[in-house]
């Protein structure tokens, strides 16, 4: 089978890099096409993994702008699997909808966020989709009817224990000493079109932190947008193929970035998500909520009449002194304290979960047919994909 794997975002590199492999293995003929987008094509390279870059000009911030430039994708999509007889398409893409549908051909696309999330995606991918893919605690909204839920997250994809093993060797040759504490500061761009309006961690705050963190250990901060100076110190330049190594031994992850967040929870490092997402996103909810292995605080104030809760219903905690405050009281556990507790949280959830590359390989490789059978599955059918 000739299959299109589409990758728009460095996050999307690390859900799809196993699934690839897999199926090249398994014998499928597999085409990775991307865009320009951050540290995406410097991934590949670096994986190893053969791709086609289909746009690489700079992208365009306004509305008009970002819909030429998907039209233009869609355009060089559509020719790229008309010249290389495609059979499937997948990625997490209105893209794939919308080739997929023109050439009458199957598709499978995945996702994460709750629709409500991304309300552009519903409305120009939804009503092209034959099959959107998601974690259970995902509501897929109007696309619902078209989803396929599964015990997951995408991070398992690539940090499952059957795909990741962290290595000391690694981290200390950046340096950083393991048996230390450390923690580790992420600070996302949020200019993303669906990020409008929506607060993070400024220099005031990243401030206030650095003060708190620093009596405890050394700080080590990634960032998508420029720092300020006083901050350059703290910066952590690595490949980004070992920020997974690094993570892994930390004693606790900070930032305003959703993906990180995650990754810090299934790793069994306890996160603190600070922006204006917290409350909204499915899988995270659940991280926090139900498994405890991290927390989310809203970065502007909620009034107390606020619809956005905690999974029970109670008021979910937002701005600065919260933040601040469940800061201070995770730092003021020792570093085994901190390590036992979420680790132990973190293997409840992976009781609970399944490896989700050998899940999505199974299913491209069997859709449509999977997509019925996952359907009406019972318990004992996810022990296969453990």
């Amino acid at each position: 089978m000739n299959i299109l794997i589409q990758l728009s975002h460095p996050a999307h590199f690390h859900l799809y890099k196993n699934v690839a492999r897999n199926l090249m293995a398994n014998g499928h003929q597999v085409y990775i096409i991307i865009k320009t987008k951050d540290i995406l094509e410097d991934l590949l390279k670096e994986a190893g993994l053969p791709y086609y870059n289909i746009l690489r000009v700079a992208h365009r911030k306004s509305r008009v702008g970002i819909l030429w430039d998907m039209l233009v994708r869609d355009w060089k999509i559509f020719w790229f699997c008309t010249s290389h007889h495609i059979d499937l398409l997948t990625g997490s893409t209105p893209e794939v909808a919308h080739v997929s549908w023109l050439l009458r051909c199957r598709s499978v696309n995945t996702g994460e966020d709750d629709a409500a999330v991304v309300p552009a995606f519903s409305k120009i991918a939804g009503p092209f989709i034959q099959c959107v893919l998601s974690p259970i605690s995902c509501n897929s909204g109007s696309m619902e009817k078209k989803a396929v839920h599964y015990p997951g997250y995408h991070e398992f994809a690539y940090l499952h224990p059957n795909h990741f093993t962290p290595s000391r060797m690694v981290v200390e040759e950046y340096g950083i000493e393991v048996d230390k504490p450390y923690f580790v500061l992420r600070f996302a761009s949020l200019n993303a079109h669906h990020d409008s309006g929506i607060k993070g961690i400024n220099a005031e705050v990243a401030q206030r932190l650095v003060d708190i963190l620093s009596p405890h250990g050394r700080i080590y901060i990634t960032s998508e947008r420029p720092l300020e100076p006083q901050f350059e110190q703290y910066r952590i330049k690595i490949n980004p193929l070992d920020m997974h190594h690094v993570m892994a031994f930390a004693s606790l992850y900070i930032g305003d970035s959703q993906t990180m967040a995650a990754e810090a929870g299934v790793l069994g490092v306890p996160f603190v998500r600070f922006n204006d997402f917290v409350g909204r996103i499915g899988y995270l909810r659940e991280l926090e909520d139900v498994y405890e292995l991290g927390y989310g605080i809203h970065a502007t104030p909620l009034a107390p009449d606020s619809p956005i809760r905690r999974a029970d219903g109670s008021k979910q905690p937002s701005g600065v002194k919260t933040l601040y405050e469940r800061v201070e009281q995770l730092v003021s556990m020792s570093a085994d304290e901190l390590t036992a507790t979420y680790q132990s949280r973190r293997q409840k959830m992976l009781s609970d979960k399944i490896d989700c590359a050998k899940f999505l390989t199974w299913f491209i490789e069997n859709y449509p047919a999977s997509a019925e059978e996952t359907r009406r599955v019972d318990d004992k059918f996810w022990e296969q994909f453990k």
